[in-house]
């Protein structure tokens, strides 16, 4: 008859005087790890000790027990005890519950310290996570429960987010299909509808990096960094009843705006209070927008100004704020990290020397009557101001006669002291008009749209232009080969070049132009010459005499680059006084020749391509193409199956950091062989240019800002 198996008996329990323990240095915990000894000691003192020592007899060398216990398991409590009898909030003979092991135990006391250790299962993340929410539905503040287990506020605040994500995605995530850093990637989003629908996208897909989780929840907010938030300024955002979304495991640039069409229009009623207040100057017309096209005063004549000195307050302030600036900076200088209230401080400093700098101008008053003003937002989200400029139609003062000696007065009912009445402006902030729905494509790729080629060829222009004003050598080359052409029997040629010289002004423009390097440059370069040029026609010409050889050639550079022509428009079929497609296709031979020459590259100079200025524009055919050339076939794959908003956005991520262009921006390979000169052939042209039709599905996209009459 086989014997039953001894039924377990457990170690006993009692409660042990605190001075009758020490510690055995059976302990194998040796590392530091986890809490602190005192903020362990703070917790027992709130909360008193949740899990007893496990001890065993000490004996004397005779084998004879000593009435003392050693601890094995529990060193880390037992410290923080000993801390709190060492600062008298607890009596060395307070009784502390203990689990008695024999002293001739079968296992070792190490085996006791290790199995406590190893043996205990840490809370899934996730427990965790539903813990604090619970903690804080019951009543606790977000800085109670961080004081309650010694973590920063910002920790609870992520775990509370964590355990806010739909309980879709939570319960993804404890079942393991979800890693921890893609539920930190939902949080970003509060909309649970959103979240799923997102997951539901993404789950059975190869892209689904918590980045792109990101991406896809925000793609319909507006950045913290955007300029018109930080024209309008966060907190008047929030006071409207804006709600700015934080990502709080990332940087997040300030966070996401959820509501743009808010946000647009606080922008345009803090403009019109701006213009509003300019208009009080006395100005004949104000036009406001968020921003304007690259050249909006280049017809117009700008009146001359006077900076308002500086009075001795204002020296005395800007003399503080320097001083101040320069110890602040010398002060942090060798800091690896600059405290957050001094980088402020800094921040404020640099406005306000600024501010102090950039003087008031001052005008004729009778000359104000007849000019008007820009106002826009700067890039950096500050408001831009562009007060005189003088259009076409009032250079010549409206008069009437008055009276019968024949003298003429301005103004209104011939009150020679009435002023022009302030006329208020009219604000059009212009959002571009939404795309036609995608429609099913045909085989094949078909041409890209002449608007958008257009749009391609202003900034190869622009970039042509900073290019050959920065190339005097090949400025005149091009001059000497227009002006031969011309008199040697072959001024019927179309070139590149209008060599009168006239600025060429662009149809279309694509968005952000003003702010491209090479607009900059140009801006730059004009202003500069135009400070140094004298106003009268007479000393212009003794100016221009007297200039060395070297500034003779940058500032002919200069003139000749504003008369370079790039541009592709539709041609003229039936001999009108347009240009005709056989002019428009020797003048991109010639620019591919005057790029040649300058050895322009567009991705060089800064153009990249994105879903505004080139893939939201295109077919669906043209976006795989276009990522199978930069990527190949591989990259193709991972997006081939997206709907064509979303391929146009992974498109311009996945050719961010490559040097691809589309071919209105590569011009032709001249080292491949020929001249450069056009043909009739329409076969040997770029595709781009190999089809006149229109597409009727591509909107105009061309803002308008009306001003006031």
């Amino acid at each position: 008859m086989a014997k039953a198996e001894p039924k377990i008996t457990l170690s006993s329990s009692r409660d042990i005087p605190f001075d009758k323990l020490v510690l055995s240095q059976a302990n194998v915990r040796r590392v530091r790890a986890g809490i602190s000894i005192e903020e362990l000691a703070e917790d027992i003192a709130r909360r008193s000790l949740l899990q007893g020592l496990t001890v065993r007899p000490q004996l004397d060398d005779n084998g004879n027990e000593t009435g003392m216990y050693e601890v094995p398991a529990g060193g880390r409590r037992y410290r923080a005890l000993q801390l709190l009898v060492k600062q008298k909030r607890m009596a060395k003979t307070a009784l502390v519950p203990c689990v008695i092991r024999d002293a001739d135990a079968a296992t070792l006391a190490e085996e006791d310290s290790l199995a406590e250790n190893v043996q205990r299962a840490p809370l899934h993340p996730l427990d965790q996570f539903r813990a604090f929410q619970t903690l804080r539905e019951k009543g606790l503040s977000e800085e109670e429960i961080a004081a309650t287990f010694f973590i920063g506020v910002n920790v609870v605040r992520q775990r509370l987010r964590l355990a806010a994500v739909s309980e879709k995605l939570l319960e993804a995530y404890a079942d393991d299909c979800m890693e921890l850093e893609q539920l930190m990637a939902f949080t970003v989003s509060t909309d649970h509808a959103r979240q799923e629908n997102v997951w539901a996208a993404i789950e059975d897909s190869h892209n689904d990096t918590p980045y792109h989780i990101r991406r896809m929840l925000t793609e319909q907010t507006v950045r913290a960094s955007d300029k018109r938030a930080r024209f309008v300024g966060l907190a008047a955002y929030e006071t409207a009843g804006g709600f700015v979304l934080r990502d709080l495991f990332e940087a997040d640039d300030g966070g996401w705006l959820q509501d743009a069409a808010l946000l647009d229009r606080l922008v345009a009623d803090k403009l019109k209070a701006e213009a509003e207040t300019v208009a009080a100057e006395g100005w004949k017309w104000i036009e406001v927008a968020v921003d304007f096209p690259y050249g909006h005063t280049r017809a117009l004549r700008e009146l001359d100004s006077i900076e308002k000195e500086m009075i001795a307050k204002e020296k005395k302030t800007l003399k503080a704020l320097n001083t101040e600036q320069a110890k602040l900076e010398a002060e942090y200088q060798d800091a690896e990290e600059v405290p957050d209230e001094v980088d402020r401080r800094l921040d404020e400093i640099q406005e306000a020397i600024e501010a102090l700098e950039e003087r008031p101008l001052t005008f004729d008053p009778d000359e104000v009557k007849r000019a008007g003003t820009f106002i826009s937002v700067s890039s950096d989200g500050r408001l831009r101001v562009e007060r005189g400029f003088v259009r076409p139609e009032d250079e010549e003062p409206e008069s009437i006669e008055n009276g019968e000696n024949g003298e003429y007065s301005s103004g209104d009912d011939g009150d020679p002291t009435s002023t022009h009445s302030i006329q208020r402006t009219v604000i059009t902030l212009g959002g571009k008009p939404t795309e036609a729905d995608e429609e099913e494509e045909e085989d094949g790729i078909k041409p890209l749209p002449e608007r958008l080629v257009t749009e391609l060829t202003v900034s190869r222009t622009l970039a042509l232009r900073d290019a050959v004003a920065a190339n005097p050598h090949v400025a005149m080359t091009v001059l000497l080969h227009k002006l031969v052409r011309d008199t040697f029997r072959h001024g019927t040629a179309i070139s590149c070049l209008d060599a009168s010289v006239h600025e060429v002004h662009f149809p279309a423009q694509p968005d952000g132009l003003n702010d491209s390097p090479s607009a900059k440059a140009v801006e730059e370069r004009q202003v500069g010459w135009k400070r140094d040029l004298p106003d009268d026609d007479d000393a212009l010409w003794d100016w221009l005499n007297a200039l060395d050889e070297a500034s003779r050639l940058a500032l002919l550079a200069h003139c000749v680059s504003y008369g370079v022509n790039a541009l592709y428009e539709r041609g003229d079929r039936y001999g009108g006084s347009a240009i005709s497609p056989h002019g428009v296709r020797q003048r991109i031979a010639e620019a591919d020749r005057l790029a040649h020459a300058l050895g322009l590259d567009m991705a060089e100079v800064g153009w990249r391509p994105t879903v505004a200025n080139y893939f939201g524009r295109i077919t669906k055919a043209r976006i795989l193409e276009s990522v199978r050339e930069a990527k190949g076939e591989q990259a193709v794959q991972l997006i081939d199956h997206l709907k064509k908003p979303d391929m146009a956005k992974e498109a311009e991520r996945l050719l961010a950091d490559t040097d691809w262009l589309p071919e209105p921006l590569r011009g032709l390979d001249l080292d491949a062989g020929g001249d450069g000169e056009a043909t009739d052939d329409a076969g040997a042209l770029p595709a781009f240019l190999s089809d006149d039709e229109e597409d009727p599905n591509e909107p105009d996209t061309q803002s308008t800002v009306l001003a006031a009459e």
